[in-house]
């Protein structure tokens, strides 16, 4: 009998037990639910386990001993003619990849996960051993192979031979925009015998972002270095920062390493403790580590595949021979994780560390994903990034729907600075929830791809109940905790925690809304101790700022910078509560605002101007109607308990109290977790 006719008559069988059953059957139930489990059984020995096999083993004692070859013995079962899902289990161990784990469209339904209790890592790095010590502190290995830019020791992220040790040189004058870039450099910080070491690399730092690239000419009388590559003209800055990255002779700190590239030879200098010959050593060597490649063009997806439990580690960058100048946010960055077609992918409890470039990346095509309670920590670029950069009028080739939450995304941008923690760009419709980004250069969350009113499909997205802190950090600049570009109808920014936001030089804010940025509705957040304001509005329409505290901004509260036809925004029923700086910033004479039923005060006991007009005049101006300066009594500013007290004019007068005690990872995040 065939095995389409075997599982015919178990449908039968299944039938007449379910009718048996109902009409009372009970001995007729029992005789036929027996001869079914018989038959059941000799149907396994007849077509063989795979058919019916739903669970792989992938472990360092095998007999599957690879990730790629559990992938192959799950394609194997699909093509015997298994349909449903394949759980294959990665015990405890080190899988170190020789090349990136691709997965297709023929890898749908597959789950990958840890197994409880163990914590398996998926390595794209190799162990460097046979050190030995040279000349001093240095100690030296042979590295043959791909040339690498990254170096752990002992889970360490080393640092790789820089000059100066700590802080910077400085730019004479102003940035480059020539072609290629015109460095000036100051005394002798620049040595001609750099010049066509192509391992040899400038970084610097201009406003928001970052350029990389190597010397390829020194003029000595002039303090000119030429560099290998054009700036991004968008960005510039006076006396900007920069050191030199990867040079031998910058090999003099402990915790240093240098790769001469010729040579394959590695030095390294240890920290007071290290001993080289029982330290781990890893070497990322592999870009990416894992690939979901589908085809939305053709609408094949790859569809249903899961990661549970599992640490992804030791990927690396990479940069051609010219450098780059990068624009914003980290573009040149690659990712670990990379999805192309992606439909209800998720990645839950895992851990993405060590690594050159982002996270993950949810690329064209990719939708209805999850990204739930993983670690992003130890990464050379940002967390997550969602979307394309270009505008995909064909749906299937769209980027949309996703969730981002409850992760813990930290110590981000070693590599890429201007790199972003969750990075949204022309995508619309997904939930950015209760993450806790923090440690960072550049922006924690940033969503909007458009600059000004053209197309956008960056709309209806929900960023709410995140805690955001230690942003900036004094790297760089025109920045914030949330950042939006472009007219985003349906976009909510609610509930979030927002506080210690620094910049380098201008822009350091909570929430800015730059470039374009429309329709958008601002609820319920509490901002904090932000540099330059808790809220600013380069420019846009028809945003609503409601229900909100801002608090504790270092130079103002709130601004606005440029004046346009229409109305900026409506800000009503907000809390603004300040003991340095002023009130407003840069550009409100106009008039083309709404401020209405918002509370005012200043701890300082200093009248507070609007503008340069006194609160009376102001809303002699026709703003601020229903607004009042008065103390809203919360129960603790000094300590950052803003909850408002019984009697608070503000709750008299219809603010509702905000909670945060849900704000951020609901439950704990990571591999470790799982």
């Amino acid at each position: 009998m065939s095995l389409s006719h075997y599982l015919d008559d178990l449908w039968k069988d299944r039938e007449f037990c379910s009718a048996a059953a109902s009409a009372g059957s009970s001995g007729t139930w029992s005789l036929k639910l027996h001869m079914m489990m018989i038959r059941i059984g000799f149907l396994l020995i007849l077509a063989g386990a795979p058919v019916w096999a739903q669970k792989i083993v992938v472990s360092p004692d095998g007999p599957i001993k690879t990730l790629v070859e559990a992938r192959d013995a799950a394609r194997l079962q699909r093509r015997s003619g298994k349909n449903g899902p394949i759980v294959i289990t990665v015990r405890a161990g080190t899988y170190y990849l020789s090349e990136t784990l691709v997965l297709g469209p023929e890898d749908s339904n597959t789950i990958w996960e840890a197994l409880h209790g163990e914590h398996p890592v998926i390595s794209g790095g190799r162990v460097i051993s046979g050190w030995i010590r040279s000349a001093g502190s240095v100690w030296t290995a042979d590295a043959p192979g791909p040339y690498f830019h990254q170096l752990f020791v002992d889970g360490r992220r080393a640092t790789r031979a820089r000059t100066p040790n700590n802080g910077f040189f400085r730019i004479d004058g102003p940035s480059s925009q020539n072609n290629p870039f015109q460095l000036h450099y100051r005394g002798n910080d620049i040595k001609k015998q750099w010049a066509g070491q192509d391992d040899v690399e400038v970084v610097a730092y201009l406003a928001w972002s970052d350029l990389r690239m190597p010397i390829v000419g020194v003029d000595e009388a002039a303090h000119l270095a030429t560099l290998g590559s054009n700036p991004a003209h968008s960005n510039h800055e006076v006396d900007a920062r920069y050191f030199i990255e990867n040079a031998r002779d910058a090999l003099d700190a402990p915790g240093e390493w240098y790769l001469e590239k010729s040579t394959g030879k590695l030095s390294y200098i240890p920290l007071p403790g290290e001993d080289m010959a029982r330290a781990l050593v890893i070497a990322p060597t592999l870009e990416q580590l894992v690939s979901l490649v589908g085809r939305p063009e053709s609408g094949s997806f790859v569809r249903n595949v899961v990661f549970r439990g599992l640490t992804f580690a030791g990927a690396d960058w990479t940069m051609n021979a010219k450098g780059y100048a990068d624009t914003q946010a980290a573009t040149p960055a690659p990712a670990a994780i990379e999805a192309v077609g992606a439909i209800g992918f998720k990645m839950e409890r895992c851990t993405i560390a060590h690594s050159g470039g982002y996270g993950l990346f949810l690329g064209r095509g990719s939708k209805y994903n999850h990204v739930l309670a993983n670690e992003f920590f130890d990464l050379g670029g940002g967390g997550v990034k969602v979307g394309e950069s270009a505008l995909n009028p064909d749906d299937p080739k769209q980027n949309y729907g996703n969730v981002i939450a409850d992760n813990d995304i930290h110590d981000l941008g070693l590599v890429y600075a201007p790199a972003v923690g969750i990075w949204v760009l022309q995508s619309g419709q997904n939930q950015i929830l209760h993450n806790h980004v923090h440690d960072l250069f550049y922006t924690a969350i940033s969503v909007g791809w458009t600059w000004g009113y053209g197309p956008n499909q960056s709309k209806g997205n929900l960023i709410a109940f995140n805690h955001i802190h230690d942003v900036g950090k004094e790297m760089l600049s025109d920045m914030g905790g949330i950042y939006t570009l472009g007219e985003q109808p349906g976009t909510i920014i609610q509930n979030n925690l927002i506080h210690d936001i620094s910049s380098f030089t201008y822009g350091g804010w909570g929430i800015y809304m730059d470039e374009g940025s429309s329709d958008i509705l601002i609820r319920d957040n509490i901002v904090y101790d932000c540099k330059s304001a808790g809220f600013h509005q380069h420019y846009g329409r028809d945003n609503i700022v409601r229900n909100n505290v801002f608090a504790f901004n270092r130079e103002y509260q709130l601004m606005r910078t440029r004046a346009e036809s229409h109305n900026s925004f409506t800000m009503q029923g907000n809390i603004i509560y300040f003991n340095r700086g002023s009130l407003l910033g840069t550009n409100w004479t106009d008039g083309k605002f709404t401020m209405r039923g918002n509370l005012y005060y200043d701890t300082r006991g200093l009248d507070i101007r609007f503008a340069g007009k006194s609160f009376s005049e102001w809303k002699a101006s026709g703003q601020d109607v229903g607004s009042i300066i008065a103390d809203p009594l919360f129960v603790n500013a000094g300590n950052f308990d803003f909850r408002l007290r019984s009697g608070s004019p503000a709750l008299q007068r219809g603010f509702r109290q905000i909670d945060m005690t849900t704000v951020g990872p609901r439950v704990p995040a990571g591999a470790d977790a799982w």
